[in-house]
């Protein structure tokens, strides 16, 4: 009798220690807050983890790279709290290039403190929306669609070419200096690639030229490619699927098929509508 009280103490008492080390433990992930908005020192100490493990895709000042959209917007297109953003950080977006912590292969792996630090980093770099956007999406719209022939390469919300990116949701993603970049200087991003120390994820829109056993020459973008054959897709949005040793010469290049808008050919003005008009898609 006596050794199954002392037991049952015993339970009781470790019972107890359990309840106790859990209360007294800080249950970031379990908070529908952030238990570091506005703290300084935290936001401090969050741009040094955002720096290591989340600058490579989103780029330094969050300001946006060549795979992660821009972060100081105020808008986000896949949060809006603190608690939907340390969800999105701790496993990631799927179907995006959006890893889950740890396993993207930067950085060892944040603790729930970490991520609740980046995320004070974050909010503390956001700049509010200006009250009037500059540039007129109406305009841009007919732009797109029109004279400045975007619509012939690009797919926006299922209308247009696939020759080119989708860019339903860029302007939700980009900012707008990198998005009149890509206008102005549509090969500079493809070139970066070749410099970069980490590839994880595969360089799109690679330019290639091939010559035919007939003589012909196509020239296009890579949509598959093995050691052996390569399916690719012209500037007449036809598909080829051919096969490596058939063909008399097969070129890769980081030379953008688009072509490069210079002022005189897009004005500054016609540009920054056609912005404004991706901005407010990919706001939606």
């Amino acid at each position: 009798m006596f050794l199954i009280i002392q037991r049952r103490q015993s339970l009781l008492t470790l019972v107890c220690a359990a309840i106790l080390l859990a209360a007294s433990t800080p249950a970031y992930a379990a908070d529908d807050h952030n238990p570091y908005a506005g703290d300084a020192s935290a936001a401090k100490a969050g741009e040094y983890e955002f720096r290591i493990n989340c600058a490579l895709c989103h780029g330094l000042g969050a300001h946006g790279g060549g795979r992660g959209p821009d972060l100081t917007r105020a808008q986000k297109r896949h949060v809006h709290s603190d608690a939907e953003m340390f969800q999105v950080i701790s496993n990631g977006i799927p179907g995006t290039v959006m890893p889950a912590n740890g396993t993207n292969g930067q950085g060892v792996g944040m603790t729930d403190e970490e991520i609740w630090q980046i995320i004070t980093y974050i909010r503390s770099v956001e700049v509010k929306a200006p009250a009037n956007a500059a540039g007129s999406a109406a305009h841009g719209k007919e732009l797109f669609y029109g004279d400045a022939n975007c619509s012939l390469c690009h797919m926006v919300e299922g209308k247009g070419g696939r020759l080119g990116p989708e860019l339903t949701a860029v302007g939700g993603s980009r900012t707008k200096k990198a998005m009149i970049d890509s206008v102005r200087n549509p090969s500079r991003r493809l070139a970066w690639g070749l410099t970069e120390a980490t590839k994880e994820f595969p360089q799109e829109y690679e330019t290639i030229t091939v010559v035919m056993a007939d003589g012909k020459q196509v020239k296009g973008v890579a949509l598959n490619e093995d050691n052996f054959s390569v399916q690719m897709m012209d500037g007449d949005e036809q598909i080829y699927l051919l096969e490596k040793d058939k063909l008399r010469s097969f070129q890769k290049s980081r030379e953008s098929m688009m072509p490069t808008y210079s002022p005189n050919t897009l004005s500054d003005k016609d540009l920054e509508d056609i912005v404004a008009y991706l901005t407010s898609v990919g706001a939606k």
